[in-house]
């Protein structure tokens, strides 16, 4: 099936037809029992590729759970490039928080924020551009994207004039690695309650709290996660200037997110119309930058667990 020169003897082989990423990717099952991940892309990914691999052997070196890096090479007679990795046990964290205490939500919450801090601690290399002329930059393009789209978002003047009110906070905010896709979706919880990180592939550099632009999905998952994952990244309630610039990064996603649905049909359009409903709901009109979902005051203290308290 594959022309793959490893050591590795594959038993089994089954293709993973979940996510947005153009990888093939397939669940494998060695003869010595062995349950790893495979992911086959284009030669023309290979620099790209082997980029991501040894962003995730770094990344794999400070213990985050995660999917390690086993092997990288070229396959198929260098059509291909594939990368081997070992399986994450568990199911979609989407699936399972909604059935756990709000306690055990928040905590596994607080996981994922230090697991987030982890991933920034690597920073950008010296020669990025200014983040505030990148990211206008961005912001210029998603607005055009907007006003060219002939559908709109619901109220989607009030998430333009936050925008272009709070651009100044881009401003002097340092880079570093990111994950690029950072929620729930792409995350997995072990039948042990253990949570995993996975799908790399669209890690870049960048604002560390631009990284936040995606907590929309995991606090329409679970409102005690995504207020754990905050508190965990932070130490702590974040300060007042974080959650200005999160509303302000979720709201830039927002505008792109109708002109990304229409290439995939009405099912993706309707989910982003009411995720742009809850989003304008969440921050009062773009009144309020902390959002509704955010669970003031619940605080956990796990002192048995070093893995929560950063020990």
């Amino acid at each position: 099936m594959f022309d793959i020169k490893t050591d590795y003897v594959f038993k089994k082989v089954e293709p993973i037809n979940k996510g947005w990423s153009s990888d093939k990717k397939y669940f494998v099952e060695t003869e010595t029992g062995e349950r790893l991940l495979l992911r086959t892309a284009d030669r023309s990914e290979y620099e790209s590729k082997k980029s991501e691999f040894e962003a995730m052997k770094r990344l794999a070196d400070t213990g985050i759970p995660m999917s390690v890096p086993l092997e990288f090479g070229m396959s198929d007679d260098g059509t291909s490039v594939y990368s081997l990795f070992t399986w994450c046990e568990g199911n979609d964290a989407a699936e399972v928080l909604p059935r756990l205490t709000d306690t055990e939500q928040y905590v596994l919450g607080l996981k994922s924020g230090r697991y987030l801090r982890e991933i920034h601690s690597t920073p950008a290399p010296v020669d990025q551009e200014k983040w505030e002329t990148k990211f206008n930059r961005k912001v210029d393009t998603k607005i055009q994207q907007y006003h060219d789209c002939p559908l709109k978002i619901e109220a989607g003047d009030l998430i333009l004039k936050y925008i272009e009110a709070n651009r100044h906070l881009l401003r002097g905010r340092t880079q570093t690695f990111h994950h690029g896709d950072y929620h729930v979706g792409n995350m997995v919880i072990s039948e042990s309650g253990e949570l995993s990180i996975i799908d790399f592939n669209r890690h870049d550099f960048g604002d560390p709290w631009e990284e936040f632009n995606r907590i929309a999905f995991s606090a329409s998952a679970s409102p005690h996660f995504a207020t754990g994952q905050l508190n965990g990244y932070f130490n702590g309630r974040p300060p007042e200037d974080f959650f200005k610039l999160m509303a302000f990064y979720i709201s830039s996603n927002m505008l792109s997110s109708i002109p990304w649905a229409m290439r995939y049909g009405e099912e993706e359009i309707a989910v982003m119309k009411k995720q742009a409903k809850e989003v304008l709901g969440w921050f009062d009109g773009m009144k309020n930058p902390v959002p509704t979902w955010y669970v003031e005051e619940f605080y956990v203290q796990y002192m048995d667990d070093p893995s929560v308290n950063g020990d």
